[in-house]
């Protein structure tokens, strides 16, 4: 598999991660009853810094192996917020019917 189509899948398992992390904490910070715009940025903050630090680590393992290293940055990043926002909102669902 080449380097760019394997960070592509990377990302779509992160945001599934991150998906995962904000619903944690969301239900840790007691919001989960709550359905307003604060718990909206608190968990896209939360996947930004998530993204963001999985960047430096994807760049570390990749930035030899791929033509152009600006390519690290972009590579993904439309599936990961995609993947990050539905599954933050199948978890967040699922964790309000079951809390």
């Amino acid at each position: 598999m080449k380097p760019l189509n394997l960070i592509y899948w990377i990302r779509f398992g992160l945001g599934i991660a991150a998906a995962a992390l904000c619903t944690v904490y969301t239900i840790l910070a007691g919001n989960l009853a709550q359905t307003d715009v604060k718990v909206f940025f608190s968990g896209a903050s939360l996947a930004l810094l998530f993204y963001i630090a999985t960047y430096y680590i994807i760049k570390l393992k990749f930035l030899y192996k791929v033509e152009k290293p600006s390519k690290l940055l972009t590579t993904g990043i439309g599936i990961y917020f995609f993947s990050w926002l539905v599954f933050w909102v199948l978890f967040f669902t699922l964790a309000r019917v079951w809390g």
